[in-house]
């Protein structure tokens, strides 16, 4: 009980629900294939809960976590693993200071109130992160792994699956949590494409996704005016569609007709 007081004290500001269901730390911590690394990144551990069953591995992991009295928890627990704990914000953290440019995957039962910055801060590092498993809420899991023609499709699922192919793997009730979320999480698994080179260009694919999306109700003959593209380009049924019409193939398409006309 004194743990759960602790845990819930030490992560409410971030917004983070403490997993307290050991089957189901064990079942995120299966998750990972281990191809590819070497190496793993658990992202706000807390307790350990799920860190105790990623030591179990055949893989050197590494926690980083923000919260100081986490931190002395896990150094006093987890003796093993004391040099390998990361006490910084994953968001602003240069993790290349730790991994240099090797591979590592990323793991853990995220804060909900910045799980979607920790998607994109891994895309920008995809060159080294083969594998990004872990939990969110609910709704977010599913939009990343969402399709075209799906309400909740959006940037986050075009530019996620650009590089990697996303699968939702299952639900988790509030009551496993402490305190309980009031809503359920669920836990996905992203393996790195095998070309994960975009045949347009990165930077205007991105842009262009998130200015389509921007206005997502709107053709994109609409939402991309910011573009300047010609009226000839224009009349290509493409742009008569709404965003969230597009597969990602469908959007480097649109990126490379936009790259020749600008």
């Amino acid at each position: 009980m004194a743990n759960n007081q602790h845990q819930v004290k030490a992560k409410k500001h971030l917004g983070q629900h403490f997993l307290k269901d050991e089957n189901i730390a064990k079942k995120i911590g299966d998750t990972l294939t281990l191809k590819g690394y070497k190496k793993v990144l658990e992202i706000g551990p807390g307790m350990g809960v799920l860190t105790k069953y990623l030591l179990e591995k055949d893989v050197e992991t590494y926690v980083i976590e923000i919260d100081t009295e986490s931190v002395a928890y896990l150094q006093a627990h987890y003796l093993n693993l004391a040099p390998r704990i990361i006490e910084k914000d994953f968001l602003k953290y240069n993790l290349s200071e730790v991994f240099e440019d090797e591979s590592f995957a990323i793991t853990g039962n995220f804060p909900y109130n910045i799980s979607s910055q920790i998607v994109f801060k891994a895309l920008e590092l995809r060159h080294q992160i083969p594998e990004f498993t872990g939990m969110f809420q609910k709704e977010v899991a599913k939009r990343i792994c969402s399709k075209e023609g799906s309400k909740v499709y959006g940037i986050l699922s075009v530019l996620t699956q650009a590089f990697y192919d996303a699968e939702y793997l299952f639900t988790v009730p509030p009551s496993v949590f402490n305190p309980p979320p009031k809503v359920d999480s669920g836990v996905l698994r992203l393996i790195r494409k095998t070309d994960y080179n975009l045949p347009c260009n990165e930077i205007l694919f991105f842009k262009v996704v998130k200015t389509a999306f921007q206005q997502r109700r709107k053709t994109l003959r609409n939402s991309l005016k910011t573009f300047n593209l010609s009226d000839n380009l224009k009349a290509n049924s493409i742009f008569g569609k709404r965003p969230e019409q597009l597969s990602v193939a469908q959007f480097i398409e649109l990126t490379l007709l936009i790259e020749k006309d600008v």
